[in-house]
């Protein structure tokens, strides 16, 4: 499909991989971002990926007027929007810095969208709205709820949403919740970059394997599950972006919003994803088992079906294919430029 699209948060882990899927696809794609958790020398390296010129501009989702500005230049078809906070950890201890970033940029993207007749946008949500009370696999009409400042944010934007389409008929969103984005893009190019000690597993275990950090600390060997370790349903970051796309094309031909889960359907433990790694880098990666952090549940896997059925979504690339995309990305030394 063509059409101009506006894509927040572009030079991030997932808006990246997605610039380069929207471009694949024929869409004309800007790129905004604000450069608090990304680098700027990414858009030379889509350029480079994709064989053609990147359309950044530094600009933050906060900064409402240069928002207006830019969409009334533009003309654009569509947003697809990851700008935002990310951090589970961090959003307990500044949630008002939270909610400033993840809602209000929210709204100051849709009010220049309302403003400018921009009807369509694909939004980035996250499984940690179920709150880790719903049954396995965790499917979309499940209720939702949120035990940190983060998963909040993303309801509130989710509520928002769909609130707003229930008033004018020529809105419609792609509400994506998402479970463990990992890996990197074949090229090696491109990847996850975190700026400190990573938050999520595959990165930190990236960091044991580059010899960065000494050890994975495992919390909690005791879950009812096979190895005792926590499950997560991992998704390759190529796989996620594509998801993004078909999202993106299913609202501009259909006029129809949806919320669906992006993710495999199946569990890896902690276990798993640690022996998965040392078999892409080599070596068997230490580890140390800690107690429970509290807050965590034993399982967390989504229900694919409906993302098949509207979107024709299927994760094609398995564990081992995660682990050895990372490696790929830390050993290129891309990370470092």
């Amino acid at each position: 499909m063509t059409g101009r699209i506006l894509l927040t948060g572009g030079l991030g882990y997932i808006g990246s991989h997605t610039y380069v899927a929207l471009v694949r696809a024929g869409y004309d794609v800007v790129v905004i971002d604000n450069l608090s958790n990304a680098k700027a020398s990414v858009a030379g390296r889509l350029a480079q990926i994709t064989n053609r010129p990147t359309d950044f501009r530094k600009l933050d989702i906060l900064d409402r007027a240069g928002l207006e500005a830019l969409f009334h230049a533009e003309k654009f078809d569509a947003v697809v929007h990851f700008a935002g906070l990310k951090a589970v950890g961090e959003s307990v201890s500044q949630p008002l810095r939270y909610f400033d970033v993840n809602v209000t940029g929210l709204s100051n993207v849709l009010s220049a969208m309302q403003a400018n007749d921009v009807g369509t946008i694909v939004f980035s949500s996250s499984a940690t709205v179920y709150g880790g009370g719903a049954d396995l696999p965790f499917q979309e009409d499940a209720p939702t709820s949120f035990s940190n400042p983060y998963a909040h944010t993303k309801l509130t934007g989710e509520q928002i949403l769909n609130q707003i389409s229930s008033v004018n008929a020529k809105f419609c969103a792609g509400i994506l919740r998402y479970f463990n984005p990992v890996g990197a893009h074949a090229s090696g190019i491109i990847g996850e970059d975190p700026n400190d000690i990573p938050n999520n597993l595959m990165p930190y275990i990236a960091k044991v394997a580059s010899r960065e950090l000494p050890h994975l600390q495992v919390f909690g060997d005791d879950y009812d599950t096979p190895d005792g370790t926590g499950i997560r349903d991992y998704i390759h970051v190529d796989d996620l972006a594509r998801g993004h796309v078909l999202s993106l094309n299913s609202l501009l031909h259909t006029g129809r919003g949806h919320t669906v889960n992006l993710g495999t359907g199946r569990g890896y433990s902690v276990r798993e994803v640690l022996a998965a790694y040392g078999r892409a880098c080599g070596w068997d990666l230490p580890y140390e088992i800690a107690p429970r952090r509290a807050g965590d549940i034993a399982e967390m896997r989504a229900d694919i079906t409906r993302a098949a059925a509207l979107l024709g979504f299927e994760a094609e690339m398995g564990l081992d294919e995660m682990c050895a995309s990372s490696w790929h990305w830390i050993t290129t030394g891309a990370q470092h430029a």
